[in-house]
């Protein structure tokens, strides 16, 4: 299960400047009220697809997946995000139920807020209103490139791109520990496991990357970068 936490934080939580920054600091102290904090374990879920949204959920801390599952039961991962992400929120203002689920790939935070006291900001305030359209419709135009610059490549191409999604976007560093299986890697580029496997394999030997478990060091970053553009 998730932990709760009730201390509010939202002067200091850098979303303030992002959506938030519309609100006074009346607004601000009444929106505490409305608002709790949830931790999530990795592995564990932090909404299901189908589930009905009553909440507004925003990341301030960890790693996330966005998928859905297949009629035949196999994730199709839409996206991997650090904060100050909305994918939970994607369907908020057009669905009254999630259309993907979100999973934690490590510990991570997740600030809750009533959706009805959200709906009520929105109408009240449109410089609210203007800043999380905003921020939500960045999301999605970000998802959406994502998605066809990986369909663009061949299969050295996307493995490339994903590694170089982790060292440049994710992580900031050329070793990082691997959040996600070769499997989740398959599922999020649109190749199977043993592809994967072995393009990986593939890359070591060329001294592309260095593999230790889970961690990955890129190696030759340039290359790396040549293949993910000509993939």
């Amino acid at each position: 299960m998730n932990d709760k936490k009730h201390i509010c934080n939202c002067f200091r939580c850098d979303l303030k400047d992002v959506v938030f920054a519309f609100l006074d600091e009346e607004a601000i102290e009444e929106l505490c009220t409305h608002r709790e904090e949830q931790v999530y374990r990795k592995g564990e879920v932090i909404n299901h697809e189908g589930e009905k949204i009553n909440s507004f959920k925003y990341l301030n801390s960890g790693l996330v997946k966005l998928y859905r599952r297949t009629p035949s039961g196999d994730e199709q991962i839409i996206t991997i995000t650090r904060p100050f992400e909305f994918v939970s929120n994607m369907s908020i203002f057009s669905e009254d139920r999630y259309q993907y689920s979100v999973s934690a790939l490590e510990d991570s935070g997740v600030c809750v807020i009533q959706l009805d006291y959200i709906k009520e900001l929105f109408m009240k305030n449109g410089g609210f209103a203007m800043g999380l359209l905003s921020k939500i419709s960045t999301i999605n135009d970000k998802i959406i490139r994502q998605t066809l610059d990986i369909r663009q490549k061949n299969l050295v191409g996307r493995v490339a791109f994903v590694l170089l999604y982790f060292t440049n976007e994710i992580y900031n560093s050329r070793v990082f520990d691997l959040p996600v299986s070769r499997k989740e890697i398959a599922d999020y580029i649109g190749m199977s496991t043993a592809n994967v496997i072995r393009t990986l394999s593939d890359f070591r030997k060329e001294d592309i990357i260095r593999v230790f478990g889970k961690t990955i060091e890129i190696v030759d970053i340039i290359k790396l970068e040549i293949i993910a553009k000509r993939g």
